[in-house]
């Protein structure tokens, strides 16, 4: 049997089904029900810090591999695996900014806003803070082969583990639907690379049936491990602020992982008394990927202690079919109609007293362009956080006082030809 922390265990995020699973298997959702999983903690016999700030003392040992990690030095809050097996290569050194100078364009006060660049991990985006706990569990579970349905981040971010753990990787894109500066990075790290008629919705489609059928290791964002990973991306924001919690996470929307991993992470330090306030969490979309927007704001799907209205996203993804709908933005990171994740992401609005809202591609290009005059690079989907925050403060939702963090996901290189086209 693998060697694996017995205080973490696999459970169904379907109340009426909840059942368990050792994280010693290979799951992407329940057997059972089909439903997504959970990673979850025997808190009681885990080694919870008495205080967040106990967790600086890892920093000064950094010369350890795992300290260095700016994921596994937080393990103690997601020790699902043997240290043996824990998979780094320097992912986490990410700085929140205060930028004063955005604020005044966006009408918020000194002092109050900030940028979580996650475009300074190794291959550029957020996703090597998940991909190093999936990569982990791959090793704990001997996994030979991984694989990915991919925008362009994801692919990227695998080939790079994939290849420090020596595991063979195959991506499927759709057709058009990636941007070159995301392809060339999996290609360079050995990526074998499927293109498929349709978006990213279908190739997710293909790559859970051929890893499900051939025994590969899926690595997309429902695998819940790789969310145990982006858990750490609010550690290190609440880390930088002092130990003190924002009163704004802003994230943008796509495949939901990120949200449904924050909302977790914030749950559970509320649960674990490190914190004494969750903060409110803002998703953003684009216009022509509005999927949880239609569904929260319109047809008012909401988490409900488990048990979502399935009958409400049948009906909205029906209507997506039968109207051949593909989605289209700019923002290539968040060009998916149906994210895997959205359940998860409700039970995340739900712990957050979160907000949703969509943003056009025009306003998401301006907002990149003054991230950029003010010092930071950043991809388009990144960008819509401040395209979103924009409207949650003409709408008075976030104050000019409240302390926002936007998450700017990704590197402005990933996808350089909307830079480029911006400013002929």
């Amino acid at each position: 049997m693998p060697d694996n922390s017995e205080a973490a265990y696999q459970k169904c995020i379907n109340p009426d089904c909840a059942a368990e699973f050792d994280c010693g298997r290979s799951l992407f959702k329940c057997p059972e029900c089909s439903e997504l999983l959970d990673v979850v903690y025997d808190w009681d016999r885990v080694e919870v810090p008495a205080k967040l700030s106990d967790f600086a003392a890892g920093w000064a040992n950094r010369d350890n591999r795992l300290d260095f990690s700016g994921v596994w030095r937080f393990r103690r809050l997601l020790d699902f695996c043997d240290d043996k097996y824990k998979v780094t290569i320097g992912e986490g050194q990410t700085i929140l900014q205060r930028n004063d100078d955005l604020a005044k364009q966006v009408d918020m006060q000194p002092g109050c806003l900030y940028l979580q660049y996650e475009g300074l991990n190794p291959s550029g985006s957020f996703k090597d803070n998940g991909m190093a706990a999936a990569f982990s569990h791959a090793k704990m579970v001997g996994a030979q082969s991984s694989a990915c349905a991919s925008t362009g981040n994801t692919s990227a971010s695998m080939a790079l583990y994939a290849h420090s753990c020596g595991l063979k990787c195959t991506v499927l894109i759709g057709s058009g639907r990636i941007a070159f500066g995301k392809l060339s990075q999996a290609m360079d790290f050995g990526a074998h690379t499927i293109q498929i008629r349709g978006d990213f919705d279908d190739c997710m489609r293909q790559v859970q049936d051929v890893c499900s059928k051939l025994g590969i290791y899926l690595v997309n964002s429902m695998n819940p491990f790789r969310l145990e990973g982006q858990k750490t991306i609010m550690l290190r924001i609440i880390e930088q602020l002092g130990w003190q919690v924002p009163d704004w996470i802003i994230v943008p929307g796509g495949n939901l992982g990120n949200s449904s991993a924050f909302g977790k992470m914030f749950f559970e330090l509320k649960q674990l008394g490190l914190i004494e306030r969750i903060p409110r969490m803002a998703i953003i979309n684009a216009t022509g990927a509005d999927t949880l927007t239609d569904l929260f704001n319109n047809k008012k799907l909401r988490w409900n202690a488990g048990r979502v209205d399935q009958a409400i996203i049948d009906d909205f993804y029906a209507d997506l079919t039968a109207r051949n709908f593909s989605p289209h933005t700019c923002a290539s990171a968040i060009e998916i109609s149906r994210p895997v994740n959205l359940k998860k992401c409700l039970r995340a609005l739900d712990i957050c007293n979160g907000v949703v809202l969509a943003v056009t591609d025009e306003e998401i290009v301006d907002a990149k362009a003054q991230v950029g005059k003010f010092g930071l690079g950043c991809e388009p989907a990144s960008a819509a956080t401040i395209a979103g925050l924009k409207h949650l403060r003409a709408d008075r939702i976030v104050a000019a006082d409240d302390r926002v963090a936007c998450v700017l996901t990704g590197h402005a290189l990933k996808d350089p030809n909307v830079t480029v086209n911006y400013h002929k």
